[in-house]
């Protein structure tokens, strides 16, 4: 019985699957079926090749409304001397489309002649002369369409393992079918467990979690081209577990059991596959997602493999991808699915597991000439990473990380036209920059935010690895905001500083603030846990400039080393009880439900080198700041006072 974890490399994992798939004779198309051809054949893919069974056109055909003539008739036509051509005896008129007489071989369009009466005078319906005039030759086949111009009877119209799109409808019914034989969809199982588990719109109580990983997994599942069949939610109960697979094995072709597949008591999956079939792979050397199973299932018919897919959404949703997506593609006939890629800079040193392959979720953007790639959140629980996400950047097993600044391969999520369009902010957090996104979406532009705080906003400006930084640097000597931080950290760097807002800083508390927390001097209290900002965040030097008027030391407040890189991680943390205050803006206490303790006002700028802020990229962010529906929608949270909003601060050279 497998009770611990045996992470092995992913090539061999996959090596590992393949083999037990081509011994179960299933590493094949799975088999084909004949579908009518209509819009719902859109997305199939072909199961053997499409040939044409009839010409298109199968007639010679006009391709303009004009006089069907044989070209050689036209010859010599000069402006100075015309020919003349009798109707039905040397020309006969068509509509486009009409099929050309068998003596004709050029159509001359009714535009470019003249349609003459008996008389020999203009004739009043140009459609039916005595005759016509023309005072050009044309050659032959002019304005034709020849039997077969688009597709000969027997060519190939398709080969097999060809995902059908609209355009390929229409030539397989040129081509003279009624339907058309696709790959069979592969039935996929998708199996829920875990007595924590609730549906989703389910009341939430502590300990309760959303069960909607198998709505993520049968959507990508569906994007692949198979069929996901979702089976509600199983406890953990062991016997109740193998009942579940045993019934899914007999219907589908996959199994996807999610949850249960690390070294815990209740984590059944193993233990589940071993009693119902073989254990392949207990563990991958992937971050996220090393807890994957694979097995292979046995029913009297032969074996179907299964995936124990881990709990974690970013773990699950990956573990789909890397594993399930190149079964999907064999079993379908078509190419597996490659992501595009793209040379960027990584922004920011990041740590990795020297023994896995590791999977880092990015935003990025071009800043100058640059592709810029700025890593994520790294928690396999953090499933708006992938929302967020433009790319994956992997890491590969025995590198000890990335340096800021190194060159790496990001696999493109998203269209790279996308990326042109991005403003690149990286600096101080504000729940406005998430407001100024969506008014920008309309906008035709996309921002994307990096939370770093201000200095590190700074920082990426001078490495050019920012449109524009958020920022409320206090400086203790003066009492002006970020000027000071600017000469300091952007020396020769031509900027903009412009004020967004201005904004009560304070301190957040759970609701009802059951400790009374009034001011900073309650962070000297035994009983009361703070929760900060991470070194360089303009809040942390803002709470460090009032400490040190108080003369409180940083050691003695209770909490001081614990840092968060947002507003709205601080509100969490002291809404998950992990501390019972953090220095924070009221909007991201109004989010979570906290009390604010109002204690200090600061300017929030934006810090924009000169350069971007002549570029057509941001000219519809300058706009917004003087659209009155933005400014409502700003001065509708709390906190925040509008009047500097747009204004230019200074201009430093």
């Amino acid at each position: 019985m497998s009770l611990y974890l045996h992470d092995i490399p992913l090539p061999q994992a996959q090596e590992r699957l393949q083999t037990a798939l081509r011994d179960a004779d299933l590493w094949r198309t799975l088999g084909a079926e004949e579908i009518p051809l209509d819009e719902n054949a859109l997305g199939r893919i072909t199961a053997e090749p499409v040939w044409a069974i009839k010409s298109s056109p199968h007639y010679h055909a006009s391709a303009m409304d004009g006089f069907a003539v044989r070209a050689e008739a036209t010859a010599g036509a000069l402006p100075s001397a015309p020919r003349t051509l009798v109707v039905e005896a040397e020309a006969k008129y068509l509509d486009t489309g009409d099929p050309l007489p068998a003596w004709a071989n050029a159509v001359i369009p009714i535009e470019n002649v003249e349609s003459l009466a008996e008389n020999g005078q203009i004739a009043a319906d140009v459609r039916h002369p005595a005759s016509i005039r023309t005072r050009a030759s044309i050659v032959p086949w002019s304005h034709v369409r020849p039997i077969g111009e688009d597709i000969v009877a027997t060519q190939l119209v398709l080969p097999a393992g060809h995902p059908l799109g609209p355009y390929d409808l229409g030539a397989i019914a040129a081509a003279g079918h009624v339907t058309v034989r696709v790959a069979r969809r592969p039935r996929v199982a998708i199996l829920p467990t875990g007595t924590e588990l609730v549906p989703i719109g389910a009341e939430l109580r502590s300990g309760d979690i959303l069960e909607y990983n198998s709505l993520v997994m049968a959507a990508q599942v569906r994007a692949m081209g198979a069929e996901p069949l979702r089976f509600p939610i199983t406890i953990d109960d062991f016997d109740q577990i193998c009942a579940r697979v045993a019934e899914a094995a007999r219907t589908c072709d996959l199994i996807l059991l999610n949850a249960g597949s690390s070294a815990g008591a209740e984590d059944f999956s193993s233990r589940v596959v071993e009693k119902l079939g073989q254990l392949l792979v207990h563990g991958v050397a992937v971050r996220p997602g090393h807890p994957v199973i694979l097995g292979m299932i046995n029913r009297p018919d032969g074996a179907l493999p299964i995936v124990g897919v881990p709990g974690y959404p970013v773990s699950a949703a990956l573990t789909v991808d890397i594993f399930v997506e190149p079964l999907i593609a064999r079993w379908l006939g078509r190419r597996p699915a490659e992501l595009p890629l793209a040379q960027a800079v990584f922004t920011r040193k990041t740590a990795s597991p020297a023994g896995d392959d590791d999977f880092v979720r990015v935003v990025a953007g071009r800043v100058g000439e640059k592709l810029l790639a700025a890593p994520l959140s790294r928690g396999a629980g953090v499933i708006t990473s992938l929302v967020r996400a433009d790319g994956l950047v992997v890491i590969p097993s025995g590198a000890q990380g990335v340096e800021a600044g190194e060159t790496v391969q990001v696999r493109l999520m998203r269209p790279a036209s996308d990326l042109e369009r991005t403003i690149f902010c990286i600096g101080s957090h504000d729940v406005i920059l998430d407001l100024l996104a969506q008014f920008l979406s309309e906008r035709g532009r996309r921002l994307v935010s990096a939370n770093v705080g201000s200095q590190g906003g700074l920082v990426a400006l001078k490495r050019g690895e920012a449109h524009l930084a958020g920022s409320h640097l206090l400086d203790p000597a003066t009492g002006e905001y970020n000027l000071a931080a600017i000469r300091r950290y952007l020396p020769g760097v031509p900027v903009q500083v412009m004020a967004l807002v201005r904004r009560e800083q304070g301190l957040m508390v759970q609701p009802g603030n059951p400790k009374a927390i009034a001011s900073l001097q309650d962070l000297l209290r035994p009983d009361v846990t703070f929760i900060n900002r991470q070194r360089g965040a303009g809040t942390r030097v803002l709470l460090d400039y009032q400490l040190e008027k108080l003369g409180i030391a940083a050691e003695a407040v209770r909490g001081y080393a614990d840092e968060e890189y947002t507003h709205l991680g601080v509100a969490a943390a002291v809404a998950g009880a992990r501390a019972d205050c953090g220095m924070g803006i009221p909007a991201a206490a109004q989010a979570l439900g906290l009390d604010f303790v109002p204690l200090y006002h600061e300017r929030y700028d934006l810090v924009i080198p000169k350069i971007h802020a002549a570029s057509d990229l941001l000219a519809p962010l300058f706009d917004l700041l003087k659209l009155q529906s933005f400014q409502n929608a700003v001065a509708a949270l709390p906190g925040y006072d509008i009047g500097v909003m747009g204004t230019l601060i200074a201009e430093i050279n």
